[in-house]
């Protein structure tokens, strides 16, 4: 994923986090919340020390990127996500994490249901 579209400012973690939209899977959680300032996608991704070592950490949040990559251009604008590893995440493939991805983003209503 380029950095013009990574949230990489902790304010913005913490606004997308108190007043964001939360939706959950068993890899990952989705939270969601429009952009204060920007029309185009900002994705954050993290991981917490309950994923593992950081080892584990860096691979699920590296992971999350490479799956949201391709989705970014058919992503409805203006909005600020973050991307929650969880534990399970460790052990996924990419095709999982990308399944779990374009559901929970077909749940939040920014992906269209017939993108695969």
């Amino acid at each position: 994923m380029q950095r013009k579209f990574r949230l990489s400012r902790s304010e913005d973690f913490k606004r997308v986090r108190l007043t964001g939209k939360s939706y959950a899977h068993p890899l990952v959680v989705l939270v969601t919340q429009t952009s204060a300032t920007s029309t185009k996608v900002h994705v954050g991704v993290a991981a917490s020390k309950s994923t593992g070592n950081a080892v584990h950490r860096n691979r699920t949040k590296r992971l999350l990127r490479e799956a949201m990559r391709p989705m970014l251009p058919s992503l409805a604008s203006g909005w600020d996500l973050i991307l929650i590893a969880r534990p399970k995440l460790v052990t996924a493939t990419l095709e999982d994490t990308r399944l779990a991805l374009t559901s929970l983003l077909q749940r939040a209503q920014l992906l269209p249901a017939d993108e695969s």
